[in-house]
């Protein structure tokens, strides 16, 4: 079984003239983000803790994309202001926040104080940071929108995984929190909760055996009703939406993007067909 392709999306152009800060914005879902964000006419400034491969920036810039990117932790909150002001200074504006990088530490009682420092301050205390320096910034042009990405695993229990889980279920929260108090500063807020999504994490997961996406999509489909994993775009695509006017009386919600995995039971698609009123 051939691994499923993302499908191929309209050139709606509805962020000309705009400026969007993204994290993690040099892999995965924030790569996608960063790239939707520029074909839609959004100038876009990125933080990770890799620098993006110099050819990927210059393709973006030779095709007419305005693109600059941080290099620094945003586990430090000086690094969030020095992003923000910075970005701000050479873009002129800011209109849009992305909180997407976060920290994929995956442990339970084993935990230690950094793992759980490092799960909550590269996530949603970052998530704050950043939204605490941008504001200021998207006040000045009459407000904004910001998405946080969440996860499906903020609503769920998983095995050995309370640091990540714990600090994505903070996220939704403090979505509705931010959302809340700034509202009447004509800012958005909202957040996403992928489900099993193909990334840098996943494929190597998948490549472990030597199978290969082809032969784990349908084996990690059975826990989505559409029977396959995501793509980074189809998260990204959500994300636009809801930072668009097209979502312009939606705030302090969560959009799953999880193909329904959180509409499923433990079952999954299950290997035996049930029928509504059989013994």
């Amino acid at each position: 079984m051939a691994i499923s392709t993302p499908p191929a999306y309209p050139n709606l152009q509805r962020f000309t003239g705009k400026v969007a800060l993204v994290t993690g914005g040099a892999s995965g879902i924030g790569r996608a983000i960063l790239e939707e964000l520029c074909r839609e006419g959004a100038s876009v400034g990125f933080a990770d803790l890799d620098p993006a491969s110099d050819e990927f920036v210059a393709s973006l810039q030779a095709a007419g994309h305005s693109v600059r990117g941080w290099v620094g932790n945003v586990q430090e909150e000086d690094f969030c202001k020095t992003f923000v002001s910075e970005a701000a200074a050479h873009f002129g504006r800011i209109d849009y926040l992305v909180n997407n990088a976060f920290s994929f530490t995956a442990k339970s009682h084993d935990a230690t104080e950094a793992d759980w420092h490092r799960s909550f301050f590269v996530g949603p205390v970052a998530y704050a940071r950043l939204l605490a320096a941008a504001a200021p910034q998207m006040g000045k042009n009459g407000g904004g929108a910001v998405v946080n990405v969440s996860s499906i695993s903020a609503f769920i229990a998983q095995p050995h995984r309370w640091t990540y889980n714990a600090a994505k279920g903070a996220v939704h929260n403090l979505t509705k929190c931010m959302a809340l108090d700034y509202a009447e500063a004509g800012i958005r807020v909202n957040s996403v909760s992928p489900g099993w999504i193909w990334t840098r994490e996943t494929l190597n997961a998948a490549n472990l055996d030597g199978g290969g996406p082809e032969k784990w999509d349908p084996i990690w489909g059975e826990y989505h009703m559409l029977a396959r994993c995501g793509h980074a775009v189809e998260i990204a695509r959500p994300v636009l939406f809801l930072l668009s006017d097209d979502a312009s009386f939606i705030t302090g919600t969560d959009l799953p993007v999880d193909g329904g995995y959180q509409g499923m039971g433990p079952e999954g698609l299950g290997k035996t067909t049930v029928i509504a009123g059989s013994e």
